[in-house]
């Protein structure tokens, strides 16, 4: 396929990650690199709050992307507390960045990713005349399990609409955010298509020193499951720890390590402390990748417990490592952790399925064995990032040939002109 000179719009990026976003942008980008293909990644230059332990440049070549960080306007404004202020800002921002871009070297396609850049995206759509192709990663009405319950959602919502209707092309990572996207933003099914996640299995195969040490410091004497992520209702930590009594009870001696960050982190320390879970589950916060990968190769079993969950990139880390995984049936999940054939699967909102599915693999070891053998390899077939970046690359060949019919349409359609004869207005075409 021929080369593709494509702008990425994403508001986290390496050394800023929130989420799954950033890590998906930051393969995907690199990937595409490697593929011959001509990536610039806009993004927002870390703030005091984004504590970065070294100074980044403003722009850069990493990994053969080009990453242009645009300073944030010099406004006292928070992403926890002035959501929409704060995105307003970051997009004007970008749109300056990405103007001052384009005039350098203009791309061949704009790539969004998420809402919060939608205005800066579609602002150079539309200054540089190329199509527009968007990634909805998640949605405002799916995180709050279908409905819309304040303004802020609301507003959020109508964003991702707007995003959708300006987009020549719509990517969603999994069959059921193709069905999820269709439906909230009343999208034909033919404009959307579905290009899984992906992931590097390298990072996560760590030296056997480092699981050792990993399991030692983590485990203890007992079995060990973990969970990765953002801390935020949608991710059904809370069910997790419901389940660990009932875990405790069968399994002495399991331990439960939460790795990540989120607003509802308190919430979840405290609820532990109203169950008595005492040192059974370690909340550590921020783990770096390196740690990560160790703490989930080390790691009996990998938990997703999400109560809404586009795709499950965990899911596919945790194969990566050899771990195997239990997880809800919601969403996307069970498109990979295909029930008894690569992980085992339960109702989302279940504490007590939750429990039984992880005791069940911490007691047969078999079993926990032949779904991780299995797991990775539909990892291999199906999710390497080259095949990401590959279908990724026929999306924007299908957007640049549709923006080339639409234009190609418009300009061959000519102006009415108006005449006037014996003093009656005739409307006509050129002859």
């Amino acid at each position: 396929m021929r080369p593709v000179r494509v702008l990425m719009l994403s508001w986290e990026y390496p050394p800023v990650l929130v989420g799954g976003l950033g890590r998906h942008v930051h393969a995907l980008a690199e990937a595409m690199a490697r593929g011959g293909h001509e990536v610039t990644v806009l993004t927002r230059h870390p703030g005091p709050a984004d504590q970065t332990p070294v100074p980044v440049p403003c722009d850069e070549v990493v990994g053969g992307v080009r990453v242009v960080r645009a300073v944030e306007d010099p406004l006292l404004l928070r992403f926890e507390d002035e959501l929409l202020a704060w995105a307003m800002a970051l997009n004007h921002a970008l749109t300056r960045a990405g103007l001052a871009l384009g005039e350098q070297a203009a791309p061949e396609v704009v790539h969004a990713h998420d809402w919060l850049v939608a205005h800066a995206a579609a602002t150079l759509k539309h200054h540089l005349g190329v199509p527009l192709v968007a990634t909805l990663h998640a949605t405002e009405a799916g995180r709050h399990q279908g409905w819309l319950p304040g303004p802020l959602n609301r507003s959020i919502h109508s964003v991702e609409w707007w995003l959708t209707y300006e987009a020549r092309r719509v990517v969603a990572c999994s069959g059921y955010m193709r069905w999820e996207v269709t439906r909230l933003f009343d999208l034909p099914p033919d404009k959307v298509d579905v290009v899984p996640n992906g992931v590097d299995p390298r990072p996560w195969r760590p030296a056997p020193d480092r699981v050792a040490a990993a399991r030692r410091r983590w485990a203890g004497d007992g079995p060990l499951a973990v969970f990765s992520g953002r801390l935020v209702y949608e991710k059904g930590v809370q069910d997790l720890l419901a389940a660990v009594p009932r875990l405790r009870r069968r399994h002495p001696g399991f331990r439960l390590v939460v790795a990540g960050r989120g607003p509802s982190a308190g919430e979840l320390e405290d609820l532990a402390r109203r169950l008595r879970l005492g040192r059974a589950v370690t909340f550590a916060g921020f783990v770096p990748d390196a740690e990560l990968a160790a703490l989930v190769a080390a790691a009996d079993c990998a938990v997703v417990p999400s109560r809404y969950e586009p795709f499950g990139l965990v899911a596919l880390e945790a194969a990566a490592a050899g771990t195997p995984v239990v997880s809800t049936d919601a969403g996307g999940l069970p498109e990979f952790v295909q029930h008894r054939r690569t992980g085992l699967t339960v109702p989302a909102g279940d504490p007590a399925a939750l429990a039984d599915a992880v005791g069940e693999l911490l007691a047969d070891e078999v079993l926990a064995r032949r779904l991780a053998r299995l797991a990775r390899a539909l990892l291999r077939r199906d999710h390497s990032w080259a095949q990401v970046a590959a279908r990724t690359a026929e999306v924007y060949a299908q957007a640049g040939v549709q923006e080339r019919a639409l234009r190609a349409g418009l300009a061959a359609r000519s102006a009415p002109r108006l005449l006037v004869r014996d003093g009656n207005l005739l409307t006509g075409r050129p002859g």
